[in-house]
């Protein structure tokens, strides 16, 4: 078995797929394991530190045409694709709902594509969930960079040159990146306010001393995944107009609403905005999915009346080395999970709930109706 890790092709992704510090899991299956030259240059680290420890460093083509199992951030361009060896699988995060070309070209060269983005939200399978993850990082550089553009300090200070008031931070949405959003906020000194359409987050947001903005927008809830369900047109005018107030008096504002496989909805509209403090800062963490906010635009600050709107893609880049410690090791437990040390094989057990869910194509068959 030849395990290969590639470097990622987006210059605005600095992680890795595999960690120093965590690269032993793959080492101890017995595998060879190939990485593209030059792949840890975005976490500061050099291909003679993985090469001491056995691993092999080789061209992109090279890794890409000898694996058994390719480990991917990004996903493969078609030409890419094509150097795979008919049977060899492709694991990592290929963005599956805009990589139709890709998921059918698998197909059609019988290579197994696993799409980490489908991990099912089981107690099982949170070591392998990149999303959380991802997201967990993303909540927490949010609040970075958004205080980098504030022109005031978040805690309360008290000198003798008076005192200072602490800046309130309202965070939209409550799932992985909004309570890391929240806590960092909350470290920083922040007053923070939150909602949610699920109120069953409410007890969360108050353990972490932040204050649950109630909102009534009738009947809502969430998947069996754990994901807030989709509002109808109505609640979300709703939503609007009554988080308006709370955005109006707040120095931050930080969206994290984004809806899996469709395009994030639009919480702040220009109506907003204009109510909101010259000087204030929204952060949109659903830039690449659509944006929550209206007028924002990826890796851009747009200022409208005053008002700096933020939205930086690939988020949790910005803290690359931690990103590329929980992304591998969130590949390294789902190929050990499912590694027959003895046959040097992956073990595709269809029976398994990760597996079923996680893989997309195998054996030349599209099985997620999704995508066929």
């Amino acid at each position: 078995m030849i395990i290969s890790a590639l470097k990622s092709n987006d210059p605005k992704d600095q992680r890795s797929p595999i960690h120093i510090d965590t690269v032993t899991a793959l080492i101890n299956t017995g595998a060879d394991i190939l990485f593209e030259k030059d792949i840890g240059s975005g976490i500061n680290t050099y291909d003679q530190e993985f090469e001491e420890l056995g691993l092999k460093g080789a061209s992109r083509s090279e890794c890409i045409s000898k694996s058994n199992l390719l480990i991917t951030n990004q996903p493969l361009q078609l030409e890419e694709l094509s150097l795979m060896q008919p049977g060899a699988s492709l694991i990592g995060m290929v963005n599956p709902f805009s990589n139709q070309e890709l998921i059918n070209a698998c197909a059609d060269r019988k290579i197994n594509l696993v799409s980490m983005e489908f991990i099912p939200r089981i107690t099982r399978a949170q070591k392998m969930d990149v999303l959380s993850s991802q997201a967990n990082l993303a909540g927490y550089a949010a609040v970075i960079e958004s205080a980098k553009h504030l022109s005031t300090a978040l805690p309360m200070m008290m000198t003798a040159a008076g005192t200072l008031k602490p800046a309130r931070v309202f965070v939209i949405g409550v799932g992985v990146a909004g309570l890391q959003a929240i806590a960092t906020a909350k470290r920083l000194g922040a007053r923070v306010d939150a909602f949610d359409t699920r109120d069953v987050v409410e007890e969360q947001v108050n353990s972490l001393g932040a204050k649950f903005v109630k909102i009534d927008l009738g009947e809502t809830g969430q998947t069996d995944q754990g994901y807030a369900k989709e509002l109808t047109p109505e609640q979300v005018q709703k939503q609007k107009d009554l988080q308006s107030d709370v955005c109006a008096r707040s120095d931050i504002v930080i969206t994290t609403a984004q809806l899996f496989g469709r395009p994030a909805p639009q919480l702040i509209d220009d109506n907003t905005i204009k109510k909101m403090k010259p000087g204030s800062v929204i952060f949109d963490m659903a830039v690449e999915s659509g944006g929550n906010v209206e007028g924002s635009i990826a890796d851009e600050v747009v200022i409208n009346n005053g008002v700096k709107i933020i939205g930086i893609s690939n988020l949790a880049s910005s803290v690359s080395n931690h990103a590329s410690l929980a992304l591998s090791n969130n590949y390294n437990h789902w190929i050990t999970d499912f590694y027959n040390k003895e046959e040097s094989v992956i073990n595709f057990n269809f029976e398994d709930e990760i597996v079923k869910s996680s893989v997309i194509v195998f054996d030349g068959k599209i099985l997620n109706e999704r995508f066929q």
